[in-house]
Parts: structure tokens; sequence; C-alpha cells
């Protein structure tokens, strides 16, 4: 099994935290989805005929994209690849491009998976992150997409907004799950160099949150979330039973995947490229069927650091059958080593051969990853 990813740059107009590669060059729609089924084609070896277990179609903003330029797109992915019938299939969206008449050409493809960026239902906090969207075109597009057919609907929520309160958080969730959702996603705000919003910090137009206080609303995300009877099976990720995102699943377990756009990333197990991060450079090469991408072969050091990180985000945690298979004895008695400790303070739990993190080891995850990894 493997993925297929597609990025899609375009944005109407950029978040003030968002560092994607992205890009407000709408007249380069056409242009830029012929470039992209061109690459599938040239690229469709990559996979060694594996069977697409999922699709994401992400950005920027892909609901940019009109049904037609869709049409052109999901040709290309039928004609290169073999998809399994039932496989995952995934668009993010804006919940204002999210009309009717839109959602009725979604409906005549193969998408059955939604991903809205909603990000707060609170108007204020939404102006100064720069959305184009309001609550209210966030909550309608949700009932909209469900009683369309949608039933996979997943969302996004940001957490750590400049002033925010826990009381406004908490009614950020509860707003959320009492929606027709299947998924949630939800991130602290981060404030990434280059960004507007970095640059507002710098200059102390914005303040970050205090730490003390982040750590009490991913408390309240875990409980609230909890309560509503969805699965906390990633660190950052909250589904319904059974509506776990499949394609980010493989992500974390290693599994092949093929990206197609500018800036895409693709891992074949062995090695990772990534596309040129500029619209011209990527459509220009791709028309001389020139691929612009860097690449980066993985070492038995790297791969290991990779499987322990992704897995101890997930509730699985990672295996140490699969590290002695995989990687061998001696980084099966480095992890035995290194995570002792942590067993011993109940911030790990170890079940049968798998190490995961406990309740407690969620609130400083990254300091454990960094322990059992390698350097």
């Amino acid at each position: 099994m493997a993925g297929l990813y597609i990025h899609i740059p375009f944005c109407k107009k950029r978040c003030i935290y968002c560092d994607f590669y992205s890009t407000t060059l709408i007249e380069q729609k056409k242009r830029y989805v012929q470039a992209v089924c061109r690459e599938m084609e040239i690229r469709s070896g990559y996979l060694k005929e594996e069977l697409i277990d999922t699709i994401y179609i992400g950005g920027g903003t892909p609901s940019q994209l009109s049904g037609e330029e869709l049409h052109l797109l999901f040709s290309a992915i039928y004609q290169n690849f073999k998809v399994k019938a039932e496989a995952e299939i995934t668009i993010e969206a804006n919940p204002d491009d999210l009309s009717e008449d839109y959602l009725k050409q979604l409906n005549e493809l193969p998408i059955n998976r939604l991903s809205m960026g909603i990000q707060t239902f609170d108007d204020r906090k939404l102006k100064l992150l720069n959305r184009r969207h309001t609550a209210q075109q966030a909550l309608d597009a949700v009932h909209r997409c469900h009683n369309l057919g949608f039933e996979n609907i997943s969302i996004d929520l940001i957490y750590g907004l400049p002033g925010e309160t826990m009381e406004e958080w908490e009614k950020d969730l509860d707003t959320a799950l009492s929606l027709p959702i299947t998924h949630l996603s939800s991130y602290h705000l981060m404030y990434e160099e280059g960004t507007p919003l970095w640059k507002l910090w710098k200059e102390h137009e914005v303040k970050e949150v205090e730490e003390d206080q982040s750590v009490l609303f991913f408390e309240k995300l875990i409980a609230h979330t909890r309560e509503a009877g969805f699965r906390h099976y990633e660190i950052s990720n909250f589904c319904k039973p059974g509506y776990h995102s499949r394609h980010n699943s493989s992500y974390w377990k290693g599994i092949p995947y093929l990206g197609c756009g500018a800036a895409a990333h693709s891992y074949d197990g062995e090695s990772r490229q990534w596309n040129v991060a500029d619209l011209e450079l990527y459509i220009k090469g791709i028309e001389k069927r020139q691929l612009d991408f860097e690449k980066e072969n993985l070492t038995l050091e790297m791969r290991y650091n990779e499987y322990v990180m992704t897995g101890l985000r997930t509730s699985e945690g990672f295996s140490l059958t699969h590290v002695q298979n995989h990687f061998g004895t001696r980084f099966v008695n480095y992890a035995r080593k290194m995570a002792q400790s942590h067993i011993l303070q109940g911030t790990l739990d170890i079940e049968d051969d798998r190490i995961k993190l406990s309740h407690q080891g969620i609130f400083i995850s990254d300091g454990i990853m960094s322990d059992l990894m390698i350097v």
C-alpha cells in the first residue's frame, strides 16, 4: 500500500501564521494543474505499482480549484496509478468556498473526506489571523457538507491564540464538538520565523500565552474530546471510532508516498525528496520534463529516529519487535536503555513489545522523543 499527496499552493490571501509554501497567483491555476498532471505521468513508477490506499489534496487552499480542474487531477490520478476501491480520498477546504453548488461538484468526484480549516469560531481572532471566513460561515459550511452527504468531516482548531482565555477556548471546543464532525485536528499556535505573526511577536504587537496556560489548554482539549466520544490517537488528532486519518497515519507508520506539486515531499522507505518551493520554477521544470528537486538518502540511524519520533506521537507507540527486525539489536538495546528512566517516572508505558507515552508523558513528549533518538 502507498499514499499520494498533491500540493495545491493557491490562496486568496495568506494567514499570518502559515509557513507552508503558498502563493496568491491564482491566475496560474490552470497551468499549474496541467503541470501536476504531467508530473504524475513522469513519476508514475516511483511507488513501484503499489496500490494507492490514500489520496490527500492539501495546500494552500485546494478548494480554490474549480470542479473542472479537480476533474483533470483525478483523471490523471486514475490514469497513472492503481487506486484501491475503498481508498480514503481527502481534500482540504476553506469554509467560505463550500457553497452548495461547489459541494455538488465535489460529490461528482471520488472524494470521501473533507478537511476544513476553521481554526476558531471567534470572529475577532479570525480577523487577527487574516482568515477570510466568519464563524457563521464555518458553522453553515459544516452543516451544509453533512446535509449534502459528506459523512467524514474533519476540522482544524488552533489554541494558544494571543490573549486567549480558558473560557474562550472552551467555547471553541464546545462549538466544534456540537457539530456533525468525525475528526478534529488541534494545534498550538506556532510563531514560525519569517511569518507576519512572527514579525508581530518580535515587535511586541502580540504576546505568546504562558507555558502553564498552554498545558491547561491541552488538558482541556483532551478532556473535552474524550467526553464527546473522540479517541485521542495522535498528539494533535482526535477521532470518532473508525474515523482516524488513514493518510496521516501512513506517514507515522513509514508507509511510502508520492508527493506531487511545488514543495511536495515524497518518501520511498530509503530516501526523501522534495520539489522546488517555487511556482514558476516547478512549472517550467515539469514542462521541460526536468524535475527540480532535492533528495536525501536516509541512514539507518535517521530511519530509526523517524520511526521512534513518529511512533511516540501516536497512541500505539512504537514496537521493539519492529526495531529489532528493521534496525537490529543495537537499536533495541538503546531504545530500552533510554526509555527505562521514563518508564520508572511514569512518563512512558511498556505493554508487550510496545513503548508509548503515558498520559503524563504527553505533556513533555518532545523531551522524551529527543532522549530516545540517536544523535
